[in-house]
């Protein structure tokens, strides 16, 4: 243990250095360059320049912080997911959840009497953005209870893979259905949405992203040992005394509002919920949820802003896309997993 605490301390450090930099550099890139003491002058409130005050302020600095929580939001989402289905590629986006929030999304835009907003969002009140992490973290947890249901059945991992992509493909063919009886203004910012970024969400909303997910890590730091445990299989959980059900149920709680309010502000965001996991399993070489939980969450950080800073590259005014950019960084973590397994397999024979 004190070997452990000996490797993961001086890492966690490290990512959150890393964390920090590449926070403050999303503030400095973009159409416009700050320079580094531009950005603190404007963050500290003594800038002479108004300009580069709003841009910091208004623009970048909701969109820094989003970038923040949401990578660690869906980290450790997908942290949960894997330990409870004893699966390295179960995440948000490969069993459905990702999906299902978004059906509870489209019954929220799609059914809402605004229409002209370029971005939904900026057309609801506080209770609508409530409504809208509600109907998300709903539809997520819909779809994390149909999956559970069989896995209980269902012991093979990548059987259990197939049957969470044809449920992502089930809730994706119910939000085709309310897209197509939408009006087209409707419809148009209901797909805008689906490309996922993290520059839509504002100062009015991002205090209830920020306590969806506070909630949602609240709930997860509370149940790690219980995933410890859980980790082994509910029988092994059973023999140290451990309420598998009520335990299970918190943490599918906890990644549902984790998953359910990223999704609702920011889009289906991809491949972090898997990845990010992966990488801290990999770096801390621990099972440990103490440790994996700070260490996923930090990796999911660190991957969201720097996909937010590797958007902003044409530069000019034009944004890439978020989820593209994760995809080069997620999809090698993930072939190198089906990879590795290959070897192991071989090994084996």
């Amino acid at each position: 243990m004190k070997a452990r605490s000996a490797i993961s301390s001086p890492l966690l450090a490290a990512l959150a250095l890393a964390a920090a930099l590449l926070f403050v550099a999303d503030l400095a890139f973009g159409s416009v360059r700050i320079p580094l003491a531009g950005v603190i002058d404007a963050l500290a409130g003594r800038s002479a320049d108004r300009a580069w005050t709003s841009i910091v302020l208004v623009f970048r600095l909701p969109k820094a912080l989003t970038a923040l929580a949401a990578g660690a939001a869906l980290a450790v989402s997908g942290l949960i997911l894997q330990t409870i289905f004893r699966n390295p590629l179960a995440g948000p986006d490969s069993l459905g959840i990702g999906a299902g929030a978004s059906v509870g999304v489209a019954l929220v835009v799609l059914a809402s009497g605004s229409t002209g907003e370029a971005s939904f969002l900026s057309g609801l009140g506080l209770a609508g953005y409530a409504l809208l992490f509600l109907a998300a973290g709903a539809g997520a947890f819909l779809v994390m209870v149909v999956i559970l249901l069989f896995a209980r059945r269902v012991e093979n991992g990548v059987t259990l893979l197939i049957i969470g992509i044809l449920v992502g493909y089930l809730a994706g063919s119910l939000v085709s259905l309310l897209v197509f009886f939408a009006t087209p203004q409707k419809a148009q910012v209901y797909l805008g949405w689906t490309y996922g970024s993290f520059s839509s969400v504002t100062f009015r909303q991002l205090p209830v992203l920020l306590a969806a997910v506070a909630i949602g890590f609240a709930l997860t730091v509370r149940s790690s040992k219980s995933l410890n445990a859980l980790l082994m299989g509910e029988r092994f959980a059973e023999t140290l005394g451990i309420r598998t059900k009520r335990s299970r149920t918190r943490v599918l709680v906890a990644a549902a509002v984790l998953a359910g309010a990223v999704t609702a502000f920011c889009g289906p965001i991809a491949f972090l919920g898997i990845a990010a996991p992966q990488a801290a399993r990999r770096a801390f070489r621990s099972s440990d949820h103490a440790v994996l939980v700070p260490g996923a969450a930090l990796l999911g950080s660190v991957f969201a802003l720097a996909a937010d800073i590797a958007s902003q590259a044409p530069g000019k005014g034009a944004v890439l896309p978020i989820n593209p950019i994760l995809a080069i960084i997620g999809a090698p973590i993930i072939l190198s997993l089906f990879l590795r397994g290959s070897r192991e397999e071989g090994g084996l024979r």
